[in-house]
């Protein structure tokens, strides 16, 4: 007897057709609020030292700031403040996807254009105030 093989759904996909697919913004978002989350998880560690030693005493306090000039280990400053960076922009973002995510189950607005617009806002904020914040922590002003 012969046996019939069928071919997995997608397997003769190439992948230059599945790197030209346009996820839509709402998916980019729900993306990028894993990421954040992930990334949060990871270096959460350096989030509870710099808590630690920022409020500790006004020793620890200076030993705080004098990182993100001087640096840690072999990390120069400037890598340090692009960390904090990240860690800003992982926060903002997440936290306001989070309250995207529980307005969306609270008034059970799932419609493709309410998602689409709450998605933008959601790029938007974050990215506006991570740059605020950013200018702010490279000293900008």
């Amino acid at each position: 007897m012969a046996e019939i093989t069928k071919s997995r759904p997608g397997e003769n996909m190439r992948l230059v057709e599945a790197l030209q697919y346009r996820l839509p913004v709402a998916g980019v978002v729900s993306i990028l609020h894993r990421a954040s989350g992930g990334l949060l998880f990871v270096l959460l560690p350096f989030i509870i030292w710099m808590f630690d030693t920022s409020v500790t005493s006004e020793i620890s306090f200076d030993r705080f700031a004098s990182v993100f000039t001087a640096g840690v280990g072999p990390l120069p400053g400037f890598v340090v403040k692009l960390v904090v960076l990240a860690l800003v922009w992982a926060y903002l973002h997440h936290a306001i996807a989070g309250v995207r995510h529980v307005w969306m189950d609270a008034t059970h607005s799932v419609s493709k254009e309410q998602g689409r617009s709450s998605a933008l806002f959601t790029l938007a904020a974050s990215l506006l105030l991570t740059v605020v914040l950013g200018a702010k922590l490279f000293g900008l002003y």
